[in-house]
């Protein structure tokens, strides 16, 4: 027993030993203390692992049991049987998986190779989803066909590629010989995301006049194959990398933070966003590296000691917690950056003095100076802007506004309210650097706050203080909107004369932006319906879902943000107008952008949330085309591309006004159908068209389908009665 007794304290120093040497060390710690983070070349972060610590009590060097890996002769295994060749800490794991063969004698007959079957090499784990962009479905042999099946809640659902030997014409396959699969001998094809539990099967042709030879389908990473006509009779390799994306667990972040097995460590986040993940995943904040599931979390980035900084040199650099500042050294001023560098003072060391107390008296501040009570000075200034801070708060009503948000008995959805300081700090003082966008309406910066947290500052050139109760109430109702497409509002600051938001900050700029500064480089179309449906899906959210209906009011490309992902977030709720529940339309002032205004709003003055479906087929045809809404640059028949596009639709000749390289035989039809439906939503009376709701099932029906069941004729014969042409907006920019 004295023996036990002396082993603990040793075990426990151990630890802490190697605790110290993470903290100390340049690189940042992956994997638990005392567990091994190579096996032969290959790296293995946490939560991945192998066996259990030597320190720590023995526990697992995994998180979870799915994570656990094992290294037989230098090389690590998955699962027992699947050989792993990487993994990416925050997001994928290349493998090696098996390739289903059939050799036959002149026999009709099929080979079937299943990742979930007893005894089979397969991948169990849900949250393992295959790349649909790291990996291609492949097929080799003559007159073969491969088919790449995927079970889930009991539909079956099924892509694959067939390939041709023309009678085994060696002429005609060799002259294939280009290492490309183009369907003589070798076929390939996209798969689909979220595939899991899947079945690969291979057979020959029935019709086949070629059954001698084999037949082969697998998953390979894109890149790892290369066709070689001996392969059609002999491919020996038997595995292929193939690329899967992992996530923690298939739940969203929004449910996965409220359980007990979060996974995301201090100065991380949750990611939820990507298409081809099923799940939720972990990564560092901005400014901040490591792993994200250890239990200490990322650890701040010194970007003064690593230069990483715009500062002038290191010696004018200090870091802070996800970021750094730049200063200028005692007796200069300046920012200290490289380009503006810093200068020697003046020698007026309170030149501020002057503008702050013109009217407190000059007979003070000069005797202040003169005897050099700097305290008293700094002592009153700070009086005057803390009484300036209290006028604002009450001015903006921001007791009301508190008292709102303490009747909530959701803390989760309390908006916060910031102090000036608070945001200045966030902003380095408002630093023109930061400036994220600018407009009729302000600015917007990006900031940093004290917890980390990157965030989008809204600051406002001018608010109509007749109009504070709505602001208030607006500020109320659209923080608690908890939607993945809608930017998420997270407060704001009452203290300043005109009131600050702080919204949650997205990477990748406007829809705008996407559409018509970066067209060399537009994905495809499959992202463009995408984007048209999350934000549809979005609007009937804020139509029919939120706690009191919310009519946007200015649904346009460049109030549609993207982030890293190309996940679009309805943004922008300036000019919005909640709807009591016993109204369907409000009287306003009519407020727009020329393009994307209803017609029949315009008239009336009534705003309806028809008026945003109306917007919002203006942003479809803006995806369809490429073109901007409005431009005197176009000839005047064109110059509205509303009404233009219904002209196009009505005459069927759409096609030649799609955006160029966007089209193909393979979309052909669902653009059609998508050009269609934005020409309903683009309807002058507002009874006729759409609601959101419908717009957003009949888009995201289109997403699922593999095929639809319409024909050119069915949408030829209803286009006269979808829509009527009329006179678009001719107006610009109308406030009130």
């Amino acid at each position: 027993m004295k023996l036990k007794a002396m082993q603990l304290p040793l075990i426990t120093v151990a630890a802490l030993s190697m605790l110290v040497e993470a903290v100390a060390s340049d690189e940042p710690q992956q994997v638990l203390p005392g567990c091994n983070y190579t096996c032969g070349d290959i790296q293995i972060p946490y939560p991945f692992g192998i066996g259990n610590s030597t320190t720590l009590d023995h526990t697992p060097c995994y998180m979870d049991s799915k994570y656990e890996l094992t290294c037989k002769k230098s090389k690590l295994i998955y699962d027992k049987t699947i050989q792993v060749l990487h993994i990416n800490p925050q997001s994928q794991m290349v493998m090696k998986f098996f390739v289903s063969h059939l050799c036959t004698s002149g026999s009709i007959s099929n080979s079937t190779i299943n990742f979930d079957e007893a005894n089979k090499p397969r991948i169990k784990v849900s949250s393992f989803t295959i790349s649909s962009t790291e990996n291609k479905f492949i097929t080799v042999g003559c007159d073969s066909s491969g088919y790449l099946n995927m079970n889930f809640k009991g539909e079956t659902y099924t892509t694959g590629c067939s390939t041709s030997c023309h009678n085994y014409d060696p002429k005609m396959v060799i002259g294939n010989n280009t290492g490309k699969c183009t369907g003589l001998g070798c076929c390939q094809v996209d798969i689909p995301p979220l595939m899991r539990y899947l079945t690969i099967q291979t057979f020959k042709n029935p019709s086949s006049t070629s059954q001698k030879g084999c037949s082969y389908s697998f998953i390979a990473k894109q890149g790892s194959y290369n066709f070689s006509v001996q392969h059609i009779n002999n491919l020996t390799d038997q595995t292929f990398p193939m690329v899967v994306n992992w996530a923690v667990t298939n739940e969203s972040c929004q449910i996965a933070q409220t359980t007990g097995s979060y996974a995301c460590k201090k100065n991380s986040e949750c990611v939820d966003n990507d298409p081809d993940y099923d799940g939720y995943r972990c990564k560092c904040l901005e400014g901040f590296e490591g792993n994200p599931y250890l239990p200490g979390g990322c650890r701040d980035i010194d970007e003064c000691v690593k230069n990483l900084h715009e500062c002038k040199n290191s010696t004018n650099c200090k870091n802070t917690a996800g970021n750094y500042t730049c200063f200028c050294p005692v007796g200069q001023m300046g920012d200290g950056t490289k380009e503006g560098g810093c200068q020697l003072h003046d020698g007026n060391a309170f030149g501020i003095v002057p503008t702050l107390f013109r009217g407190v008296g000059a007979a003070l501040v000069h005797t202040a100076l003169g005897i050099g009570a700097t305290c008293i000075v700094v002592f009153v200034g700070q009086m005057i802007i803390s009484k300036l801070k209290e006028k604002f708060f009450r001015q903006n009503q921001g007791s009301i506004l508190e008292q709102k948000l303490l009747q909530r008995k959701d803390s989760s959805k309390i908006a916060n309210i910031f102090k000036e300081n608070e945001l200045r700090k966030a902003t380095n003082n408002y630093d023109e650097s930061l400036i994220i966008g600018r407009g009729s309406f302000g600015t917007v910066f990006k900031g940093v706050l004290e917890d980390n947290r990157i965030v989008a500052i809204k600051k406002s050139k001018t608010i109509d203080q007749s109009q504070i109760d709505q602001f208030i109430n607006e500020v109320d109702v659209v923080s608690q909107i908890n939607h993945r497409n809608v930017v998420k509002l997270l407060g704001c600051c009452l203290e300043t004369e005109v009131p600050l938001l702080v919204y949650e900050f997205v990477s990748n700029g406007t829809l705008s932006d996407f559409i018509h500064k970066n067209k060399a480089n537009n994905p495809t179309w499959e992202i463009r319906l995408k984007i048209a449906t999350e934000v549809a899906g979005a609007l009937s959210y804020l139509h029919s879902a939120a706690s009191m209906p919310i009519i946007h009011r200015d649904v346009k490309s460049a109030n549609i943000l993207l982030d890293g992902t190309n996940t679009a977030k309805v943004s922008d709720f300036g000019a919005s107008k909640l709807v009591p529940l016993d109204q369907s339309e409000i009287s306003t002032k009519v407020q727009g952008t020329i393009g994307y205004l209803d017609p029949e709003y315009m008239q009336t003055s009534q705003l309806t949330e028809k008026s945003d479906v109306y917007s919002f087929g203006v942003v479809v045809v803006e995806l369809l085309t490429g073109e901007r809404p409005f431009s005197i640059a176009r000839p005047e028949e064109t110059r509205n591309l509303a009404k233009h596009f219904l002209s196009c639709l009505k005459k069927d000749n759409v096609f030649e006004i799609i955006q160029d390289g966007m089209l193909n035989e393979e979309n052909k039809q669902e653009i059609k159908e998508v050009a269609v439906l934005a020409a309903k939503c683009l309807r002058l009376k507002g009874e006729k068209r759409p609601s959101m709701k419908e717009v957003a099932m009949e888009l995201e029906g289109m997403r699922l389908m593999e095929k639809h069941s319409s024909t050119n004729e069915d949408l030829n014969e209803s286009l006269s009665n979808i829509y009527e042409l009329g006179e678009s907006s001719k107006h610009g920019d109308i406030g009130g």
